[in-house]
């Protein structure tokens, strides 16, 4: 196997076996922060055995383990504020819930080091929290660049570790609107099949029936259709990279836009819409709801938008 000139090579010896991947190289990169070689691995720049490896893999005697020279352009730096509108939907000491416009990152990254959802947040919150690292301070989860709508924020490490146990426990309801080409077989149903990385191109992910994926499910009902366009409501139950995206090209019905798992065609953006937010309140325990207004841009692509859902 070949490396670019640009990666240096590492080989595991006896007594690293078990490591996490991120602990292992922080080990070997003293001079890196932990939620630099995090950020690189996110970015896709660490590789076990030539394969792109995820945070919370672990090494074994023998691997090898390659990386890109984690220089300043490769690895984010810590998010400076930045002046922006946010369109709050509620807000209290703890946490917020935003809209999130189509076309804005949520937190630096590899190409992405200004003008993120996370500068803007910066800017108007006095604190965020801290469990996210100096990359993702407040934020619990993200929000696909082209996917619009609610976007939940701790402000404080309680509120996180409070939302991060909702998430994991499926307490928190998420609620998806997406137009699709074509319309299910099915008016409603359950896909529930595993996510992997693509074999061939590793930046995407897709639906892999062998069971050698992550278990994702997600719960769906077509709203109306027109039969060569569809509005669909997505329930995930799970929090996969992509998951909407990869089961609705699953089901045969692309998100209209979608320039990865689907087609751009004559769209300014991926027509999928975090629509609302449901839990209870991390803190509080008081019920939390909040309701992102469907963009204009789904009325212009399809005319038979209901006016109420």
């Amino acid at each position: 196997m070949s490396h670019p000139q640009s990666q240096k090579i590492l080989r595991v010896e006896e007594g690293e076996g078990g490591l996490r991947m991120d602990v292992y190289l922080t080990r070997h990169l003293p001079e890196v922060s932990r939620s630099k070689v995090q950020a690189a691995i996110k970015s896709g720049l660490v590789f076990k055995n030539g394969v792109v490896v995820r945070a919370a893999e672990t090494v074994s005697v023998g691997d090898e383990i390659s990386w890109q020279l984690l220089s300043r352009a490769a690895v984010p730096a810590a998010a400076q504020p930045e002046d922006m509108p946010l369109d709050i939907l509620f807000e209290d000491a703890s946490l917020l819930i935003l809209n999130k416009p189509a076309g804005i990152v949520v937190h630096p990254g590899a190409g992405h080091h200004s003008g993120t959802l996370v500068a803007g947040l910066l800017n108007h919150c006095l604190s965020l929290s801290t469990l996210g690292g100096e990359e993702r301070p407040g934020i619990v989860h993200r929000l696909d660049k082209e996917t619009s709508g609610c976007l939940v924020v701790a402000k404080t490490d309680q509120s996180h570790a409070g939302l991060s146990a909702l998430f994991e426990r499926r307490d928190i309801r998420k609620t998806y609107l997406a137009l699709v080409a074509g319309r299910p077989r099915k008016p409603s149903g359950r896909i529930e099949i595993p996510i992997a990385r693509h074999r061939i191109h590793r930046q995407k992910m897709a639906a892999d029936e062998s069971g050698r994926g992550r278990t994702a499910t997600t719960e769906y009902r077509m709203v109306t259709t027109s039969g060569r366009v569809s509005l669909i409501e997505c329930h995930p139950l799970t929090g996969r990279t992509h998951q909407i995206r990869v089961h609705l090209k699953h089901l045969n019905c692309p998100v209209l836009g979608d320039p990865v798992y689907g087609r751009r065609e004559s769209f300014s953006r991926q027509m999928l819409h975090a629509w609302k937010l449901e839990f209870l309140h991390p803190v509080t325990g008081t019920p939390v709801s909040a309701c992102a207004p469907i963009p204009r841009e789904f009325f212009e692509a399809f005319p038979q938008m209901p006016s109420k859902i």
